[in-house]
């Protein structure tokens, strides 16, 4: 179901700001987090072409983001080194809102409070459009790889 979003988020705002071009797509959540699955089946897209955004810590490099297919896990092994970090670990949750801004399950690459070092997972290249969060719970938004790589400052790498 694709709908004007309710409010406008950080992520948003500088899609805008930017001139970026996105649809949004918004769900009922009951305001909780829901696995990236669910809200691919929720928007009516496949869960390979909605992707989530994990936030890791590495010894040399602190905290970093990844974006990875809904469908996958993210290979920490695989992360680490396209990070240049010697292993990372996740991010414990406690610290994900003062960090980014965004809560778990309406985490964004896009528009953090403290922007991080981004690497979305290569595969986002096969899609004409993907479906990452807008910042927040039950809130979308849809735009060309392109856009998102430009959005986030991200780069390309095998995560999964």
């Amino acid at each position: 179901m694709k709908s004007k979003p309710p409010r406008k988020t950080n992520a948003l705002r500088l899609l805008d700001s930017r001139g970026i071009r996105y649809e949004t797509a918004s769900y009922d959540s009951g305001g909780v987090a829901v696995d990236a699955a669910t809200v691919a089946q929720k928007i009516g897209m496949p869960p390979e072409q909605v992707f989530k955004t994990l936030i890791a810590v590495g010894p040399s490099t602190g905290p970093v983001a990844f974006v990875v297919p809904g469908d996958c896990e993210l290979d920490l092994r695989k992360a680490a080194a396209a990070s240049g970090n010697k292993k990372i670990e996740m991010l414990p949750l406690r610290e994900l809102k003062g960090l980014t801004g965004y809560e778990r399950g309406g985490c964004s690459p896009v528009g953090m409070a403290r922007p991080l070092p981004t690497w979305i997972d290569e595969s986002v290249e096969l899609f004409e459009t993907v479906a990452v969060s807008a910042g927040a719970i039950g809130l979308q938004m849809i735009l060309a790889p392109a856009d998102l790589i430009e959005a986030a400052q991200a780069s390309l790498a095998d995560l999964s």
